[in-house]
């Protein structure tokens, strides 16, 4: 018998008579890999579970708990997914340029995790407003935060990058690694605890599965070489899995994304840059645009330098493309709304025995 608490499950409800709790573990196409406390089996969705599920979002992702019917002969069936206590969501624009793109769906790419690692490569591809837009959306997804910065043995000088770092990110723990000499592996044990959950963010090529690696003690993930030209990376990574580690944590290893689509993220935002919203209630008008009003407080931080033009200009980007994604979302949130709602007409109506001639 497999301990599911091993796997961060709290029992949060009964489980009704002949379902069985399971964290999914990995996904392929329409298939479940599944840790259930009769060991681990492959599971689909049962066949309601597309009628009943409205968004795609609800569908099942890697580190959800979910409730099944157990088969020791064939495939489980995955009933129902338990509520989520953390989850990490970006936009997809569904192929679709964002001026194009009519409606925005939201990818749920991992759940349940405790902690959430963003890491970087310390060579030509360190952006830190690439860097901002993961802490937003990391902040957004319930899960504690924390900058790993990877291949410090490339670097003969890591300092100036560090600094710069700190200097625009602050209230961020950051760590410099080296997954192959091992050097500061040792600062990210706190993290790595029995029980607890942590998600790789970032880039291909940022050495996300070499650090799985190591923190694994065994080649698990296949690792490939960055471009020369432009430090950019290949996808190794190719789906989303979750993994035990030696220590009893849990690391969800995800295909690196080229870009991050913010998808809902008003409050990472505003937790992100909290500093800066906190000029407002000093400006003279309440509807001060920040632009050219006089008594703008947010004008004069950024003339007296205790506010950087380039943290202000991070922070109008996040709000325009935060409030552009809510306004391509809102189709959906009200199609839902209506379609519940003649849902429970519908059945009212058949309680009723239809309508009268």
């Amino acid at each position: 018998m497999i301990n599911l608490k091993a796997y961060g499950y709290i029992e949060t409800e009964k489980i009704p008579d002949g379902l069985l709790p399971g964290r999914i573990t990995e996904i392929q196409r329409e298939r479940f890999t599944v840790m259930t406390e009769q060991g681990e089996v492959t599971a689909v969705l049962k066949g309601s579970f597309y009628h009943h599920a409205a968004v795609r979002a609800e569908f099942p992702c890697v580190g959800d708990f979910v409730l099944l019917y157990y088969s020791d002969a064939g495939d489980s069936l995955i009933v129902k997914v338990l509520p989520r206590r953390s989850k990490f969501s970006r936009a997809d624009y569904a192929g679709h340029a964002a001026g194009y793109a009519k409606t925005i769906l939201e990818q749920v790419v991992a759940s349940n995790f405790d902690t959430v690692f963003i890491l970087s490569s310390l060579n030509g591809d360190l952006n830190v407003n690439r860097m901002l837009r993961y802490l937003t959306q990391a902040r957004q997804s319930g899960g504690t935060p924390v900058i790993i910065l990877t291949k410090a043995d490339l670097i003969t000088n890591v300092q100036p990058m560090l600094a710069e770092l700190k200097r625009r990110i602050s209230g961020v723990p950051v760590h410099v690694i080296s997954s192959h000499t091992r050097m500061g592996m040792s600062e990210l044990h706190p993290y790595l605890t029995p029980g607890q959950t942590v998600v790789f963010l970032g880039m291909s090529g940022v050495g996300k599965s070499s650090l799985l690696n190591a923190l694994m003690e065994q080649d698990v993930m296949k690792v490939q070489a960055i471009r020369e030209q432009d430090s950019r990376g290949r996808h190794t990574t190719t789906h989303r899995q979750l993994f035990m580690l030696p220590s009893g944590a849990m690391v969800m290893d995800t295909p690196g994304m080229r870009e991050l689509g913010l998808f809902h993220a008003e409050e990472g935002i505003r937790a992100s840059f909290a500093d800066v919203e906190e000029l407002f209630a000093q400006c003279r008008f309440t509807d001060c645009r920040h632009q050219t009003e006089p008594g703008c407080a947010v004008l004069a931080a950024i003339n007296d330098g205790s506010l950087s033009s380039e943290r202000w200009e991070s922070y109008v980007s996040q709000q325009q493309e935060s409030r552009f994604v809510q306004h391509r979302t809102s189709y959906l949130i009200d199609k839902r709304a209506k379609d519940k709602t003649n849902a429970m007409w519908n059945k009212q109506k058949k309680k009723n025995g239809g309508w009268k001639k």
